[in-house]
């Protein structure tokens, strides 16, 4: 049996991800090629690199899709942000999750007026627009009101990002509320001040990296 149970929504999701793996070589090609240069920095990500990227889809993988679906169904989440919408794949799982729950609301975030476009035109595809506030612009602002509190957080975005983002979002976590970050492993260098933000008591966090591909970090709210 699939994850996810609604055939006309998994066959959105099948399209998607595979224009998102033809994608893939011709991304990792790019990237390995300005590295080589040394023309990447892991504190920021350029302009030049923001148009390439600019109809790339780079879709969570499947089977890390399917653990986010799960995990927000296991806490019956009802308010869960994604930082990092893109053409909005991912999202597609956590809008299912929410509902399969009995509703509630994924507040997406992304700064490319295109791909807000054409993620809100594959959320009305789907059938799942009611359930996404897809708020366009700096995530430093439009997460400045996240309605209420948090049951579940996707980062799937450029590492410069996840701490601004986490400050906002996390005065608003639930007790109990999950945080999962995509590649933390591959990407260890660029998530420094990531994990720096969860070594702070402060924050009541507790960690694991799950052994997907590239890494799969869940951290919990104590």
């Amino acid at each position: 049996m699939n994850v996810i149970a609604d055939p006309k929504l998994q066959a959105v999701i099948d399209r998607l991800q595979a224009k998102s793996r033809a994608q893939e070589a011709e991304t990792g090609a790019w990237f390995a090629d300005r590295a080589k240069k040394g023309e990447l920095s892991w504190e920021d990500f350029d302009e030049k690199s923001h148009r390439f990227m600019a109809d790339k889809l780079v879709a969570l993988e499947p089977a890390k899709a399917e653990f986010c679906y799960l995990t927000c169904r296991a806490l019956r989440a009802r308010r869960v942000v994604e930082c990092g919408t893109s053409f909005g794949v991912s999202t597609l799982y956590l809008a299912a999750a929410v509902r399969d729950n009995g509703g509630g609301t994924v507040i997406g975030t992304e700064h490319e007026a295109a791909k807000a476009a054409a993620a809100r035109e594959t959320f009305a595809a789907a059938e799942l627009d009611p359930f996404i506030d897809l708020r366009e612009g700096d995530l430093r602002e439009t997460l400045q009101d996240v309605g209420g509190p948090i049951d579940f957080v996707l980062l799937d975005i450029w590492t410069e990002m996840v701490v601004p983002a986490l400050r906002l979002i996390g005065p608003h976590l639930r007790q109990g509320a999950v945080i999962v970050a995509d590649n933390t492993a591959s990407s260890h260098r660029g998530y420094e001040a990531f994990f720096a933000w969860l070594a702070d008591p402060t924050n009541r966090m507790r960690h694991t990296t799950l052994p997907f591909d590239g890494g799969l970090e869940m951290c919990v709210r104590d």
